[in-house]
């Protein structure tokens, strides 16, 4: 589910004592690529995809809800339900516990857990919570340190009801390597002729100097 930066450059001139420098280039990231990546089967009861818009609540170190597209999960040894990197994931009222021990774990499209308590018969499933999906407008959504996404307004999402998952799969990346790969190469090939093109500027200036001196 990684998304792609974007990432513009433009002029900037740096500013102190005296006069103000020569103009440089800056890169900046202004935003996020949102767009889906690829959706890959895995078959594993405790991955999950958003199946179009929306992303997955979770809890970073702080305490504070952020938001991914990454549904690899896992269940700690005390029944908490947590992201591939150990983030609490969020359901109606806080972070999942599930209650230990089990036979079986469901996720539903809803983001529903239904669990069979252990030794219990086998149609005795139980819901215990719901995974918090949101879908918040892309532009009140930007991109954490930590490589998570959170509200721009530092406010927190309401669960939609109508974001669904694909259960047993996992999002990709939406990087395209190869174009990515032949976008780099175009680029280094503009810096080398920029560099040829001041090489010759340099070059017939110093030839210039020498005629004036000789004239």
């Amino acid at each position: 589910g990684f998304k792609a930066d974007l990432e513009q450059a433009r002029s900037m001139q740096a500013f102190g004592e005296g006069l103000p420098t020569r103009v440089f280039s800056m890169t900046e990231s202004p935003g996020q690529n949102f767009a889906e990546g690829p959706i890959r089967t895995t078959g594993r009861n405790l991955d999950v995809a958003i199946n179009g818009q929306g992303w997955i609540a979770v809890q970073d170190a702080n305490g504070n809800e952020r938001y991914t597209r990454n549904g690899s999960l896992e269940i700690d040894a005390g029944g908490m339900l947590r992201t591939s990197s150990g983030d609490p994931v969020m359901g109606d009222a806080g972070p999942v516990l599930i209650p230990m021990p089990i036979d079986s774990l469901t996720i539903g499209r809803n983001g529903n857990i239904s669990i069979r308590p252990q030794g219990a018969p086998e149609d005795a499933n139980e819901i215990v919570d719901r995974i918090k999906l949101v879908n918040p407008p892309l532009n009140n959504v930007e991109k954490t340190t930590d490589g998570y996404f959170a509200l721009k307004d530092g406010q927190q999402a309401l669960a939609d009801a109508n974001v669904k998952l694909e259960v047993g799969a996992l999002e990709g990346s939406n990087v395209n390597a190869i174009g990515e790969m032949t976008s780099m190469i175009a680029l280094q090939r503009q810096y080398e002729m920029n560099v040829k093109m001041m090489k010759t500027a340099d070059e017939n200036a110093q030839r210039s100097a020498t005629l004036m001196r000789m004239s």
